[in-house]
């Protein structure tokens, strides 16, 4: 007597979603607005409200990242200078800049930047290729990419 299976037959599955890795560099927004170090923190103050951002990337002449400012950098800047009866209109924001900048591979997967963004509790990540500042992704970014997933298979 042979075996018989209880399997019926099987389907071919079959994929619609691309199987290329959902990568940083497809949802990072290349138009940044940058600051650079010699710039005053009135002037940082001005973009950052007329451009409705929290925050943007400090570059050189030759574009490679040398820190961020932030909001709260600025607001630091107004306590400090309050506080020594120090005027603000002429002190640069090089000074008041967060220097250690961590930053994402364009090439990283959304999904594990999404961790990155949990585990370094971070409003934005640079993308720096060959030491020159190429994009910047947000948590907003990240959002964005996984509404237009929304429906398909994340792999």
């Amino acid at each position: 007597m042979g075996i018989k299976s209880f399997q019926g037959a099987r389907r071919m599955q079959t994929t619609t979603v691309d199987d290329s890795p959902l990568k940083v560099s497809d949802y990072m927004t290349t138009n940044l607005i940058t600051f650079s170090p010699n710039q005053t923190i009135e002037s940082v103050m001005q973009a950052l409200i007329k451009n409705r951002i929290s925050g943007g990337p400090v570059v050189n002449e030759k574009n490679e990242l040398i820190g961020v400012i932030s909001e709260g950098d600025c607001i630091k800047q107004i306590s400090e200078s309050r506080y020594y009866n120090m005027p603000m209109h002429d002190s640069t924001i090089e000074k008041h800049i967060t220097k250690n900048v961590e930053t994402i591979d364009g090439n990283m997967n959304i999904f594990d930047a999404a961790k990155r963004f949990l585990d370094a509790k971070r409003r934005r990540f640079p993308i720096v290729e060959n030491g020159k500042l190429v994009g910047q992704i947000s948590q907003k970014d990240v959002l964005k990419a996984a509404m237009q997933l929304k429906g398909q298979n994340w792999k």
